[in-house]
Parts: structure tokens; C-alpha cells; sequence
């Protein structure tokens, strides 16, 4: 339609002719896979279904609106049926898909228009993939698939029984925090730890690039100590060895960096970003200078998700935080960033989050969150570099050492820099 002017005017989405349109045309959408896989149920059937849905909600009757959902659910049974008897398979699927274009329907004409784009789009996307998602699902281990489980009990099950607001009180000191944040935390850095388990399994043996970063994101600590058990075996490995270590340490700052900025929006901790990039970009341009990025290194991970170490990480977490906002209150910020950097030394994602937290609380400023971030994060590249001593290559371990004082050095300058601009 055209408005004033010959300027094209947007179609209202609530009003019913448009909404009726969108229902048909995602019920079209969801159908055009089942129509190309040649089932039962295609185009058609699905865009009427969805439409079917639309009609009974823009009617407000529960009656009609349940007797079409009865009817939806009867007509998936005779096709899963009669694929059954012509030997093509229980259709199961179709039946289900089909239910889901009835919702579809429903969503749209209740003025839910994103939320119906979105399971029209998730639903075609899981029709699509069928290949590659039973592959994987086969390809799982047991070990694998209970991590997977404990991860989204962790995730789906515990987060929503947690208060919002709680208080700790100790020794006369009391910190209010937010329960879901700490948990919201601790189930991002699992599944940093998860999705990087995937890709270091998938693609582990295709060069330091995609071993030492994404296994650093998984637990650069197991990056390190493989380092440091094949430059033991292998003396001539030394080279990406260090290469490896050092982009640990770049996937190490950019999960700190990650939980910085995903909990302190829209108020970011923005004095954390430019050094800790630097940091980054330092680590990934000496591993780049040093060694061949198409050498294949292997990295063991155990398992892709523990629920004993998420709820460790989580304990240890709190332990820091309540540590910090003592040192704080103590000893000002000196006595905050002596916790921080302690805490780096077992555990900078712990320090990292704990600082986040506590500015969220108001417990600390801004300036005091970003020293303590970049000091766990210098704490844990030390760390690394002091791990290489078990070795008896000198030149391997002089060699990371004086990278690693580099890489610190640029951030503190970068640090400096920052702070006094």
C-alpha cells in the first residue's frame, strides 16, 4: 500500500488480515521441509494448520481452539499411522511438526509475532539438521552425554529455584549479591567450557591455532600441562609449545573479557577492554612469530562439563568474592587487589567474576573492578609461565618466560595508559 507522498507505508502487524497472512506464510515455511523430504504432510497441510490456529484464537473460544488442537493431534496420529503401513517409517516427527505449525498459528494471531518466528525458524532448523543432530547424539560418549544432563539441570533446573537478592553476614561484615548472577556466571563459564570441549574434539589435531585458543577457553590450565608433557617427550616441539601457551593465555583474557562485558551492560566496566585486547593481540602475534599455526597439537580434555568443578567454581567463587569485599572494606582497594591476585593465581575467571559482582553491588568503583580484572588476569599468564619450570629445557622455559613478561608488560601499559587518560 502507499501512504502520503507515494511513500510505501508498513503493514500494521495486529491487524488480522496481516497477522492471518504471517500465520499461512510460517505454516508454509515449517511444511517446506516435509513437502522436499517427500512425507505425508507438506506445503499445504501445514499452512493450513497454521492457519487453522489463527482462526480459532482470533474466534476466543478455549472449546474451538482445544477441538482443533484435538484435530491437529488425530490427523499426525493417521499419518504416523499410515506411514507405518506403507512401510515409509513412523512418522513421528511430521505429527509433531505439524502440532507445531497449529501453535504457530495461535502465537501469531495472539500478537506473539516474534516468539512465532522464532519457533517456526528453531522448528526448521531441527528438521533440517536431522542428519547432522543424530550424529552427533551417536557420536556422544556416556561420559559426554552425563555432563550434558548435569549441565542443563545446572542450567534449566537450579537458576530459577534462586532468589534474586540475598545477604551474607560474617563477623559483623554483610555483602548483599544477586543468587541468580552468581549462578548465571557460573553457568556461562561451563558453557564456555562446554562448547569448546565440542571444538576442540572436532577439530583438536588442526593446528595450534584451533587447540591452543579453543582448548585455552576449555581450561587453559590442560593446554599448559600438555605443553609441558610433549616438550618433555619432544624437546623439538618447543616451538609451538610456546605458541600454544601463549594463545591459552589470549583465551584466558578473552573469557575474562567475555564475562565483563555480558554482566555489566549497559554500565560496562569499559577500562578493562583496551588492555586486555592488548593482552589478546600481544599473545596471538608472538604465537604467530614463533611458530607454524599448521603444526598439529593435540590437547586431552576429560570431560566437556563437571558438575563437581561448577560447583567448586561456584564455592570458590563466593569464597573470593566475600574475601574481596572484606579486603575492600579492611584495607581499601590495596587490600581488594592482593585478594584478586591471589585468587589469579588458581583461578582468574573466579577473580574476574568477582570483581564484576561486587561493582554491581556498588561495592567497589570502577577503577578499583578494572585493576582487579587485569591483575588476575596478569596473575594467571605468570602462573602459566611458572608451570613450564617442571621441565628441563631452559631455553623452552626462558623463552616463554621472557614472552610472557612482554605480553604483561603491554597490558600494564595499556593499563596505564587507560587509567591516567
Amino acid at each position: 500500500m502507499t501512504g502520503a507522498g507515494g511513500v510505501l507505508a508498513a503493514a500494521p502487524f495486529d491487524d488480522t488480515v496481516v497477522q492471518l497472512a504471517v500465520a499461512t506464510a510460517l505454516g508454509m515455511f515449517l511444511g517446506l521441509e516435509r513437502e522436499w523430504s517427500e512425507k505425508p504432510a507438506g506445503i499445504r497441510t501445514f499452512s493450513l494448520a497454521s492457519l487453522l490456529g489463527a482462526v480459532f484464537v482470533y474466534l476466543e473460544s478455549d472449546l474451538l481452539l482445544a477441538v482443533g488442537g484435538v484435530f491437529v493431534v488425530v490427523q499426525g496420529v493417521l499419518i504416523a499411522t499410515k506411514g507405518l503401513l506403507t512401510d515409509r517409517g513412523l512418522s513421528l516427527t511430521t505429527s509433531a511438526s505439524l502440532l507445531v505449525a497449529y501453535g504457530v498459528g495461535g502465537l501469531v494471531a495472539g500478537g506473539f509475532l516474534l516468539e512465532g518466528v522464532a519457533v517456526a525458524v528453531i522448528s526448521t532448523l531441527l528438521l533440517v539438521l536431522k542428519r547432522e543432530l543424530h550424529t552427533f547424539a551417536w557420536g556422544l560418549s556416556r561420559e559426554e552425554l552425563r555432563s550434558a544432563t548435569e549441565f542443563a539441570i545446572l542450567a534449566f533446573v537450579v537458576y530459577p529455584l534462586l532468589p534474586t537478592e540475598a545477604t551474607i553476614r560474617l563477623a559483623g561484615f554483610s555483602l548483599g549479591f544477586e543468587p541468580r548472577i552468581v549462578w548465571l556466571m557460573v553457568v556461562f563459564v561451563a558453557g564456555i567450557g562446554m562448547v569448546n570441549y565440542t571444538i576442540v574434539t572436532l577439530y583438536g589435531g588442526r593446528g595450534i591455532a584451533i587447540t591452543g585458543f579453543f582448548g585455552g577457553l576449555a581450561s587453559s590450565t590442560a593446554v599448559v600441562g600438555t605443553v609441558v608433557d610433549h616438550v618433555k617427550q619432544r624437546p623439538s616441539t618447543s616451538s609451538y609449545g610456546i605458541a600454544a601457551i601463549l594463545l591459552a593465555d589470549a583465551a584466558m583474557a578473552v573469557r575474562n573479557l567475555a564475562i565483563v562485558i555480558a554482566f555489566t551492560v549497559p554500565d560496562l566496566l569499559v577500562g578493562v577492554v583496551v588492555p586486555v585486547l592488548v593482552v589478546v593481540l600481544a599473545c596471538v602475534a608472538i604465537a604467530a612469530a614463533t611458530a607454524d599455526w599448521s603444526e598439529e597439537f593435540e590437547v586431552e580434555l576429560q570431560t566437556p562439563f563437571s558438575l563437581r568443578y561448577a560447583l567448586g567454581f561456584g564455592a570458590a567463587f563466593l569464597v573470593v568474592v566475600l574475601a574481596g569485599a572484606v579486603g575492600n572494606a579492611e584495607f581499601g582497594a590495596v587490600g581488594f587487589y592482593v585478594t584478586a591476585a591471589l585468587s589469579g593465581l588458581v583461578s582468574s575467571a573466579s577473580a574476574t567474576t568477582s570483581a564484576v559482582l561486587l561493582y554491581r553491588a556498588g561495592t567497589l568503583d570502577q577503577t578499583t573492578a578494572t585493576v582487579g580484572v587485569l591483575l588476575a588476569t596478569v596473575t594467571s599468564i605468570v602462573v602459566k609461565a611458572g608451570l613450564t619450570l617442571t621441565t628441563r629445557d631452559r631455553q623452552f622455559v626462558g623463552r616463554v618466560a621472557l614472552w610472557s613478561v612482554a605480553v604483561v608488560a603491554a597490558g600494564t601499559a595499556a593499563t596505564a595508559v587507560v587509567l591516567l587518560s
